[in-house]
């Protein structure tokens, strides 16, 4: 298995989103540098979780399918990656953003899932 590299070291990331709990996010974001493209909050998969799940939107199926170009963060990591989460990261479980191409700002979007 290779090692990430990724964009951030570890001293680079601040307390800017603290106590939300954990994540799952695509290396698209964390290792290749793209911005959060879609974020959507789904029920919690264990104590520790906080629901929310950050895509940059341009994986395909079959990259979001290998489980290894996805991890487990702290919600704080993924805002030092894109801050333009902190001010979403209080909605509800089925809640869902997308990043608008022609403004670059999250808007509220209607996304199936399943809960």
């Amino acid at each position: 298995m290779a090692v990430k590299k990724f964009i951030l070291k570890g001293t680079d990331i601040k307390d800017v989103a603290i106590g939300y709990g954990g994540c799952i996010a695509s290396d698209m974001i964390t290792v290749h540098g793209h911005l959060v493209g879609t974020m959507y909050r789904e029920d919690p998969a264990e104590e520790h979780d906080s629901g929310w799940r950050f895509t940059a939107g341009c994986e395909t199926e079959e990259y979001m399918n290998e489980l290894a170009n996805l991890a487990v963060y702290d919600v704080n990591t993924i805002a030092n990656y894109d801050p333009d989460i902190i001010p979403f990261l209080d909605a509800p479980i089925g809640s869902a953003f997308e990043r608008d191409e022609e403004t670059s700002k999250f808007v509220e979007i209607d996304l199936d899932l399943d809960l």
